[in-house]
């Protein structure tokens, strides 16, 4: 087998994050969830949680803009856990075959530092990793190239020795960028297959 750090994305490539699924349980109709979050609550506000900012100040400041929507404002910070609807089961058994082979895993993630401790709680999966980068607490977020060399320094890493996983192409670019290797994750079929053509994991035949 090929050695080879493995460097996982958690939302969206571990856990289904989706702040659609809380809003259709507030708004009545689908463009009004989409107004929502296209106008009030957008992924550019999202991000300076994801960068540290608190949600206390994150929803003040949203309801200074639209002081009409103040209670499904604050379902974002409140309600939070029921944006996350599933784990991604076919990632996480990668994820812990690689483990169990003593391939070094490792994440970076845009996450809110209190809502990821949150998280990590609730799901065993994600104490696996010998380290993780998490946005909110290093007041850096991807694909800006320093939250990668973050990463890298603080384990003595190579860049060259190391698969980023990303369901974001802007995030893979970002990654390959400082010199790692990176798989722009769609599904978990796809990854495995990467993996295995990479000789990271075994083909399921020759597990047999």
């Amino acid at each position: 087998m090929n050695r080879i750090n493995v460097v996982f994305d958690i939302g969206n490539v571990l856990l289904h994050w989706d702040p659609r699924a809380l809003y259709r349980k507030i708004f009545a109709s689908e463009d009004e969830v989409e107004w929502f979050l296209g106008n009030v609550c957008t992924s550019a506000w999202n991000l300076e949680q994801d960068r540290g900012r608190s949600f206390e100040d994150a929803i003040a400041e949203a309801v200074a803009r639209h002081p009409d929507h103040a209670q499904a404002i604050a379902a974002y910070h409140h309600r939070w856990e029921e944006t996350l609807t599933h784990v991604i089961e076919g990632s996480v058994s990668i994820l812990q075959e690689l483990k169990d082979q003593g391939t070094p895993v490792y994440a970076i993630t845009n996450w809110h530092q209190d809502k990821f401790r949150q998280t990590k709680a609730r799901y065993s999966f994600l104490h696996h990793f010998r380290d993780i980068v998490v946005s909110g607490d290093e007041r850096l977020v991807k694909p800006d190239p320093a939250i990668y060399r973050l990463l890298l320094d603080r384990n003595g890493l190579e860049a060259s020795t190391c698969l980023f996983i990303d369901d974001s192409p802007k995030n893979v670019a970002g990654a390959q960028a400082v010199g790692m290797k990176a798989h722009h994750f769609t599904s978990p079929e796809t990854l495995r297959a990467h993996l295995v053509e990479l000789g990271v994991l075994q083909a399921d035949q020759e597990k047999r």
